[in-house]
């Protein structure tokens, strides 16, 4: 799976650089558009296996891990939950207004690749995921309310916390109390990533058990 999950994100990578070049921006929001309705049934899987932005913290992951740039603390002015909204705010403003006061299409999405990799160089990947992607501010509202997401089978479960450790995204917790993983579907990216390391195989895709 991780192996199908990487080729599918450097295809997506491949056309949204495509895209990009040829100045049709417009065209990849649709298929975020498309993302995000479909993340109502099936969770955010755009995420997890669509997002360009995704496949390019891959690489800065490993590099910043390599180098030992990564700082294990999300600083203290990304951590209001109103910044990822004001910078989707941003984005439109920057979007809109370039191309109708000053004619010119800013490459908005494509600077949004390259804050996604510069991020990831020095703060582990949720920092963007959850804290600057104005993309993922919108799919964590739909995956809220996912039909379908993985999900952790208690009795199973052992605490072991590998599944924790996998998820890049901060979307599977250990309970303190009942030594038992739950996972957030607004978090989560339905990469599978917890699903492949689980010993006990106590975690699946299927009908979402909500957590707030």
């Amino acid at each position: 799976m991780k192996a199908v999950r990487m080729v599918i994100q450097y295809t997506t990578l491949a056309i949204f650089a495509f895209l990009v070049s040829q100045g049709k921006m417009t065209l990849w929001l649709g298929v975020f558009s498309a993302g995000l309705l479909a993340s109502f049934v099936f969770g955010r899987g755009y995420c997890g296996y669509v997002c360009p932005m995704n496949a390019v913290m891959r690489p800065a992951d490993w590099l910043s891990q390599k180098l030992k740039l990564q700082r294990p603390n999300t600083p203290e002015w990304l951590k209001s939950s109103l910044f990822p909204w004001a910078f989707i705010f941003l984005t439109l403003a920057v979007m809109m207004g370039g191309k109708r006061i000053l004619q010119v299409q800013f490459p908005v999405l494509a600077i949004l690749l390259g804050v996604a990799f510069v991020v990831t160089l020095f703060y582990k990947p949720e920092v963007f995921h959850n804290r600057i992607c104005p993309f993922g501010a919108l799919l964590s509202l739909s995956g809220r309310f996912a039909f379908n997401s993985e999900g952790v089978d208690k009795s199973a479960c052992v605490g072991c916390k590998l599944c924790e450790k996998a998820c890049t995204a901060q979307a599977v917790k250990v309970e303190p109390a009942s030594k038992k993983a739950v996972i957030i579907s607004s978090l989560c990216h339905q990469c599978r990533a917890c699903e492949e390391v689980c010993p006990t195989e106590a975690i699946h895709y299927g009908k979402t058990i909500k957590v707030k």
